[in-house]
């Protein structure tokens, strides 16, 4: 029992109920059986091109992967054909990822001023209300200057807080969907003259007048707080309501990322360098913190330029061609187990895929018994494909070789990893 308890917690409840989802769409929805072969998931991907994204797709992949490992059974998803069939989708059904709209300063303001309005009508004459006005201020402005997810609001807890009236707010936030190692991570609230989130947090707790539990918790229509925490999929319906009620247009096109992208665009035009502001929202790859700031913002085109050296006697510095390659340090983990009792042939696999696939990029074995590659790619494009090219390619030659092979690629400076 202790055991199914550790390995049900090692898994995310989103993540959980995500595969699960799949797998019953792949098994009922769609008809499929089982574990099932290369040639019925190539036919599933191909059938459902066009109407899911790619990102769905390989989200669906991912979840029948797992299904057959934690089945014992050979992964289908690994097989070449499923991989070109995946490559054509993308390449014949580009696909656009759908951005949240983000929340400007003169919005945040806007609705800060709707909401400090409620608070005080309330005071005066429907009391029952005032607890959501005063818990919906505190949440917005919150999300907003520390970019929190909608999961992240939830968990934040009362007994994690620590609040100095006038200086700012510190508070623990135990896990969240970056902190892959479970670690938590502790969080400054600065004090600010509008808009802030310090004041609207002591104001909500000072009616809360709880000691510990959530901090942002459900309330009924007649004033009665729970003590269970919001749902996170209630913040977005919530969060467009008071944006149409506060008379801001277009409400429906926000979510609760609008939150995060809004803080970045404001920062970002702010000057904010870019490694403060991953540091200060959590962010470990470059190329995430550029997805939720605006076009126009101060350094993104120069983040995309990677200055190679000192170029002329007048001492300007040659940017690197669009097309140039430049090289990319990543770590391989290997784990390769033989199918049958007492097989040696996992070593045999071991030998072919270090002079077939890893010695190509200069392969350095570290002491841990992990490999060092230095890879060449002109843009994160190119790298994906090479790198779903080279994990194939591993899976081919252990599977000839009737060996179960784990393959983990990651790139240290930016945290991106393959598997």
């Amino acid at each position: 029992m202790t055991i199914d308890r550790y390995v049900s917690a090692a898994t995310r409840d989103n993540t959980r109920r995500s595969y699960r989802s799949a797998v019953e769409h792949f098994e009922v929805t769609w008809g499929g059986f089982l574990p099932a072969t290369a040639d019925s998931v190539a036919r599933y991907l191909a059938d459902h091109a066009g109407r899911l994204s790619a990102a769905t797709l390989k989200q669906r992949l991912a979840a029948l992967a797992r299904w057959h490992w934690d089945q014992g059974f050979p992964d289908p998803t690994r097989a070449p054909l499923v991989r070109t069939v995946l490559k054509g989708i993308r390449e014949e059904h580009p696909y656009r990822q759908k951005q949240a709209k983000p929340l400007a300063i003169p919005q945040l303001q806007q609705l800060d001023q709707w909401l400090a309005g409620q608070i005080a009508e309330a005071r005066q004459h429907d009391a029952r209300r005032l607890g959501t006005w005063l818990r919906n201020r505190a949440m917005v402005l919150l999300g907003f200057w520390r970019a929190f997810r909608s999961d992240e609001l939830c968990r934040l807890t009362i007994e994690d807080i620590t609040l100095a009236p006038g200086a700012g707010m510190s508070l623990y936030l135990r896990r969240s969907k970056g902190d892959r190692q479970a670690e938590g991570r502790l969080y400054k609230v600065p004090a600010l003259r509008q808009c802030c989130p310090v004041e609207a947090c002591q104001d909500w707790l000072d009616f809360l007048n709880q000691p510990s539990g959530a901090l942002f918790r459900a309330i009924d229509r007649w004033g009665n707080i729970s003590n269970t925490s919001l749902h996170p999929n209630s913040i977005v319906p919530l969060l467009r309501q008071l944006l149409s009620d506060a008379d801001i247009d277009a409400a429906q096109a926000f979510s609760s990322h609008s939150l995060r992208r809004g803080f970045a665009t404001w920062a970002s035009a702010s000057g904010w360098e870019i490694k403060a502001l991953m540091e200060y929202v959590g962010w470990q790859d470059t190329q995430t913190a550029l997805r939720y700031i605006e076009a126009k913002s101060p350094f993104e085109q120069a983040l995309m330029q990677i200055p190679t050296e000192v170029a002329s006697a007048a001492g300007q510095p040659r940017l690197a061609s669009v097309s140039e390659p430049s090289y990319r340090a990543l770590t391989v983990q290997l784990t390769l187990e033989p199918q049958r009792p007492r097989s040696r042939k996992h070593h045999q696999a071991r030998t072919v895929i270090e002079a077939h696939c890893l010695k190509p990029f200069e392969m350095e074995q570290q002491n841990n018994g992990d490999y060092r590659i230095e890879v060449p790619a002109t843009s994160d494009e190119q790298l994906d494909e090479m790198m779903d090219d080279l994990i194939d390619e591993i899976h081919r030659i252990a599977s000839d070789k009737a060996c179960w092979v784990e393959t983990l690629i990651k790139d240290p400076a930016t945290g991106q990893a393959w598997d």
